[in-house]
C-alpha cells in the first residue's frame, strides 16, 4: 500500500531564472546563480522525482508507477505518470514558444506526449506580462512576418496578471512568460518545445538562439487570444475550479481549520501559504509554503489539518488526475 508521497525537488538553472525560490518559498539554494524551475512532480525519462520521506524513501516516481499505476495514479496505461508539476521564477522574459498536441508529439522520435498546461500566478511584480495566444486576425503569414521583422510582440495577446490569476494554455497556443513572475505550472509530462522567437537576444558571440520556426508554425493553432480562467464554484465551498480538461483538473483551495481530499483519485496538493498537517498515521512532516504532496489514488479520502502561519490563512493548489474515460 502506498503512503502520501513527498518528493525532492529537481532544480533547473537557466539564465532567465532568479533567486525567489529562496525568498518566496523558503528553499535552500545550494548553488550560486539563477534558479529558473523547481520540478516538484515528474516522471519523464531520466528526470525523476525521488521520494523524500517514509518507507518508500529513495524510490523514483517512475519505479512506483511501474509497480502499480492503477493504485498510484488511477490509470492502467500509460505506465508513466502523466503530469508534471513545477514552480518557475521568471527573472527575465522567456522565449515565445508553442507545444504540439498528442497526435503530433506521438509521431516524433522518440514519441512523447503533447503539452497542454496551466499557470497559476504566485507572485507578480507590477507591470509583469504574460503572452497568451495571438491577437485576433493573426494568421500564418502575419506571424511569420512579425518573427522575421523582430516584432513578434505586436501579434501576441498580452495579459498583465496579478497574484491568484490562472491561465490555461492548450497545446498549440503561442505563449511566453514575462519577467517578474513566479508561476506554479501543471502540464502534461512532455519535453517538446518549439521556440518561435527569442526577443532578438544574442549570446556573447553575437549569435541568436536556434529557433524551430517551421515545426512551431505547424503546431500552432491560430485560434486568437487566451483569457484568464474563471474561478468556478464547486460543491466544496473551500474549492474553486480553475481548469478542467481531459488531462487534469486544477483547483484553488482556501480551507479553514480542516479539509478532506476528494479520495479515490490521484491528487497533487501544493501549499502556497499556511501549514498543512497530514494524518499522524503517516508520520510525515508538516507541509509549509512551497511544499507539495501526492496522494495516490488507492488512498481513502484524507483528513488534513490546515493552519494559519504567521501571516496568512491556508492557501493550496490541487491537481487531480481525471479518471479514465469510459468507452
Amino acid at each position: 500500500m502506498f503512503t502520501p508521497l513527498i518528493f525532492k525537488p529537481l532544480y533547473r538553472q537557466y539564465l532567465w531564472g532568479g533567486r525567489r525560490f529562496q525568498s518566496l518559498l523558503g528553499r535552500e539554494l545550494q548553488q550560486p546563480g539563477p534558479y529558473a524551475e523547481s520540478w516538484e512532480i515528474v516522471d519523464h525519462g531520466n528526470d525523476q522525482s525521488i521520494v523524500r520521506y517514509g518507507p518508500l524513501a529513495g524510490k523514483s516516481l517512475g519505479e512506483l508507477m511501474r509497480e502499480d499505476p492503477h493504485a498510484l495514479a488511477g490509470i492502467s496505461t500509460p505506465r508513466t505518470f502523466p503530469l508534471l508539476f513545477k514552480f518557475l521564477d521568471a527573472h527575465k522574459v522567456l522565449s515565445v514558444q508553442v507545444h504540439p498536441d498528442d497526435e503530433a508529439a506521438s509521431q516524433r522520435t522518440p514519441p512523447d506526449r503533447g503539452k497542454t498546461e496551466a499557470w497559476y500566478v504566485v507572485e507578480a511584480e507590477p507591470g509583469s506580462k504574460i503572452y497568451a495566444g495571438l491577437r485576433d486576425g493573426t494568421d500564418e503569414p502575419s506571424l511569420r512576418q512579425a518573427i522575421a521583422a523582430g516584432t513578434c510582440e505586436e501579434v501576441l495577446h498580452v495579459i498583465e496578471p496579478k497574484a491568484g490569476d490562472c491561465i490555461f494554455i492548450p497545446a498549440g497556443t503561442v505563449h511566453a512568460i514575462g519577467a517578474g513572475l513566479v508561476i506554479a505550472e501543471i502540464q502534461q509530462s512532455s519535453d517538446i518545445t518549439f521556440r518561435l522567437f527569442d526577443w532578438n537576444r544574442v549570446d556573447t558571440n553575437n549569435t541568436p538562439r536556434a529557433l524551430h520556426l517551421d515545426e512551431g508554425i505547424e503546431a500552432t493553432r491560430f485560434s486568437g487570444p487566451v483569457t484568464l480562467a474563471p474561478k468556478k464554484l464547486t460543491t466544496d465551498p473551500a474549492v474553486r475550479r480553475l481548469v478542467e480538461c481531459s488531462y487534469f483538473f486544477f483547483d484553488e483551495v482556501r480551507p479553514d481549520s480542516a479539509w478532506i481530499t476528494a479520495g479515490n483519485c490521484c491528487e497533487i496538493v501544493a501549499v502556497l501559504s499556511g501549514e498543512l498537517k497530514l494524518p499522524s498515521d503517516w508520520n510525515l512532516p508538516t507541509l509549509r509554503k512551497g511544499d507539495c504532496v501526492l496522494f495516490p489514488a488507492e488512498l481513502q479520502p484524507q483528513s488534513l489539518s490546515c493552519q494559519r502561519d504567521d501571516h496568512e490563512n491556508a492557501h493550496l493548489l490541487r491537481i487531480t488526475v481525471p479518471p479514465p474515460r469510459e468507452t
